[in-house]
């Protein structure tokens, strides 16, 4: 889209975008210890920006993310959840999936409500987020999405507004590869987690439906743990089920656990895979 742009003068464009939509109260830097999330936190101090960064404690993080964000990133205020993921799975009574991700509106994405929020939001790292546009007003219903096209400015392509949230949201690094990311890092002499050297590609939540079976066995083989207190929360959703009458096939925790690995499938109601969660509740 902007040819052969070189690394700085990408930094200097994300740093004009940063400059030119700073909000007087300053920015909500929302931080996840991931590559992107460094790339945005450090081109706001390099922007000479206010802001303040938080990171949002699922609490199926993995450890080594946790002490990476600890140890390097002290001034980051880590917003602790009110209900852990186990909990949480038993209260709604269903386990996540990719279909309905409650986890993420639940235990990521509920800060910085009446803020002007900075993204790592990379059009790379996604077909769907290539769809990302001018200024975006997003209702209630995803029908009632209206995209403002009149600014034919591609650097305002990273800005969008969110008037159900009261969020604007600011994505500065919207148009870098990968290597940008990397380029960058390794430019500023950023210590980065670990798990990158160890072939993980992302550092999202352990056991993450997006991540695809072999992702998830990855992290379950890496962090067995997680996997035993996904199946004890589920054995608590089945209990609750039952407890609230509403109708479930699976008698336990073990049972869901395999249906939401996609091991197994439910014939008689038609669910084949996770996929079809939010229609079977």
């Amino acid at each position: 889209m902007f040819g052969q742009t070189s690394l700085e003068d990408k930094v200097n464009r994300a740093i004009d975008r940063l400059r030119t939509f700073e909000p007087p109260e300053g920015y909500y830097l929302a931080f996840s210890g991931g590559k992107d999330s460094q790339c945005i936190y450090h081109l706001a101090k390099e922007a000479g920006v206010k802001f303040d960064a938080h990171y949002s404690l699922t609490t199926v993080d993995p450890p080594e993310l946790i002490y990476f964000i600890r140890d390097n990133y002290p001034d980051v205020i880590v917003e602790k959840p009110e209900l852990s993921m186990w909990r949480l799975i038993e209260k709604k009574r269903m386990p996540p999936t990719r279909m309905v991700r409650y986890c993420c509106d639940v235990l990521k994405e509920g800060g910085g409500i009446g803020r002007v929020v900075i993204t790592g939001v990379r059009w790379a790292e996604s077909s769907k987020r290539k769809n990302r546009d001018v200024i975006e007003i997003i209702a209630s219903r995803k029908k009632d999405k209206i995209k403002l096209n009149s600014d034919n400015d591609e650097d305002r392509r990273m800005f969008e507004t969110c008037i159900t949230k009261s969020k604007r949201i600011v994505n500065p690094i919207v148009d870098w590869e990968d290597s940008d990311v990397w380029g960058y890092i390794k430019s500023r002499k950023l210590k980065y987690c670990r798990l990158y050297d160890e072939g993980f590609h992302r550092l999202g939540c352990v056991g993450c439906p997006m991540a695809g079976q072999a992702g998830r066995e990855r992290d379950f083989k890496r962090w067995p743990k997680y996997k035993l207190n996904y199946i004890k929360a589920f054995q608590r959703m089945v209990d609750k089920r039952i407890e609230d009458g509403l109708e479930t096939k699976w008698t336990t925790g073990q049972e869901v656990f395999d249906w939401w690995m996609e091991y197994t499938k439910i014939p008689d109601l038609g669910i084949d895979g996770q996929i079809e969660m939010d229609e079977y509740d």
